[in-house]
């Protein structure tokens, strides 16, 4: 059940937290394949996005007694994180005022072992289209120069997350370091648009190559999430080819939106969760490349 449905989270567009609920209860079809056996990270907006919000872990009361959670070693304890395996799950998140679903590049019960590699791709500003889209497709190319497949989504913020499906046989530290060496790679070849430097001040308007989000305990917004941003943008896979016609941007989808998406497109990352890959031969590949 969810509580005060009619409470406004987006005001400007008039969202409420019952229609918020209605969005994961209709997507979790497809998103729940993504999001399965994954540590979550809420974030959660009491008053709304106009209000600051706040980013949860832990989940040690206050939770219903079929809530799946995971303990997960941290340096002075643990962290008891929420799963989401079905959608009641998802339900219950959206009660927590959750607008966005943080989750781990790896499934339980296999925490130490990611099955899948992302880069995010993070513009210092919002007017960069034309290169952010180069920067993506780009990296698909030095990624099939490697050997891999890629899938890409909207993040739903600035710019767009690339992710490659790993078999799982990998460690953090493995795929941490691969992944940092793809983004090295591709800043020396495109040294005028790219950088791998966090801090914005840092950057001289190029393009940011984020891989932070491949070690372990890191997270980054779960396919078919919606984030926190007027509009209620959401964090969907698109084509390759969209965006080589410039039909999509980082903000395109929203969650109004979203019920049209799915009946016209499917679920168009269904294939990252059979096509599984190895880095054992795209690391050796990559060392022949830098």
């Amino acid at each position: 059940m969810i509580t005060h449905p009619e409470k406004i989270l987006f005001p400007g567009d008039g969202i409420t937290k019952g229609e918020l609920a209605s969005y994961y209860e209709m997507i979790a079809p497809v998103m729940l394949p993504h999001l399965r056996r994954r540590p979550v990270t809420m974030e959660r907006y009491h008053r709304g996005i106009a209000s600051p919000g706040f980013f949860q872990k832990d989940v040690s009361k206050g939770f219903p007694d079929w809530l799946e959670r995971v303990e997960v070693p941290k340096k002075d304890g643990t962290v008891h994180h929420p799963i989401a395996n079905d959608t009641r799950s998802l339900l219950w998140l959206a009660n927590q005022n959750s607008i966005t679903i943080h989750v781990w590049p790896s499934r339980t019960p296999n925490l130490y072992n990611p099955d899948i590699c992302i880069f995010d791709l993070d513009p210092s500003r919002d007017d960069e289209l034309e290169p952010l889209r180069a920067a993506a497709l780009n990296l698909r190319g030095l990624l099939a120069e490697l050997g891999l497949p890629s899938w890409i989504k909207t993040s739903g913020s600035k710019g767009f997350h690339i992710a490659v499906p790993l078999d799982g046989k990998s460690d953090f530290g493995t795929v941490a370091r691969f992944a940092h060496a793809v983004g090295t790679l591709m800043v020396n070849r495109h040294p005028e648009e790219l950088t791998q430097e966090f801090h914005k001040v840092d950057r001289g308007g190029r393009i940011l190559v984020d891989t932070g989000r491949n070690g372990y305990s890191a997270t980054y917004s779960a396919t078919y999430t919606v984030r926190a941003k007027p509009g209620a943008p959401v964090s969907a896979p698109c084509t390759w080819e969209e965006l080589e016609r410039g039909e999509v941007g980082p903000r395109t989808f929203t969650l109004r939106g979203m019920g049209q998406r799915i009946a016209d497109v499917g679920d168009l990352w269904a294939d990252l969760l059979r096509k599984k890959r190895s880095l054992r031969r795209p690391i050796d590949r990559l060392k022949k490349l830098s």
